[in-house]
């Protein structure tokens, strides 16, 4: 049985989803928030010393992240490999946010779990539309959890009304 918002539209309010931008260059986070803030997003976060970027994370909850590769240690890929430890089948999208075009940074990027790459210098239309995708993926993923679960429920509930009945039966008989 459907209820209402069951299948509602996976862009639905997703200037309120959550996004963290993780970023040690001042420069390069002012631009970004910049740029939310044109695209219309109201809960972001930011931070420039990596070392607290997992502290943030866990408090903060984002439904997507923004990280720079190029970084004091911790550097981006270590946050990499700890978000998507943490995230474990979730679906976190992470976009990595990088001047270096080498071919083995992206692979070992996409090894590690990025889910997309945005190249500095950053193109403003480019930004917000790769956010806005990635948002609108993060919630359909959200929403396809919440029926699996709700499903779940209903085939567990069932189960333990067909084994009461077949119960009730065996004891007729």
């Amino acid at each position: 049985m459907s209820t209402p918002n069951q299948w509602e539209d996976p862009s639905a309010d997703l200037a309120k989803m959550k996004i963290l931008i993780i970023d040690d260059e001042p420069v390069n986070v002012a631009l970004l928030e910049e740029i939310l803030v044109e695209a219309g997003y109201t809960r972001f976060e930011s931070i420039l010393d990596s070392k607290l970027a997992l502290q943030i994370y866990k408090t903060f909850l984002p439904d997507l992240v923004l990280l720079d590769l190029m970084m004091p240690p911790p550097d981006g890929f270590a946050i990499l490999e700890s978000l998507r430890a943490d995230a474990g089948d979730t679906f976190l999208p992470v976009v990595i946010l990088t001047a270096d075009t080498n071919e083995e940074t992206k692979r070992r990027a996409l090894e590690a779990g990025a889910t997309d790459f945005l190249l500095k210098p950053f193109d403003h239309v480019e930004v917000a539309l790769r956010i806005r995708n990635l948002l609108k993926s993060r919630r359909a993923h959200q929403l396809l959890d919440n029926q699996r679960a709700a499903l779940e429920d209903a085939v567990r509930d069932r189960t333990a009304e067909l084994r009461a009945t077949v119960a009730q039966l065996q004891k007729t008989n």
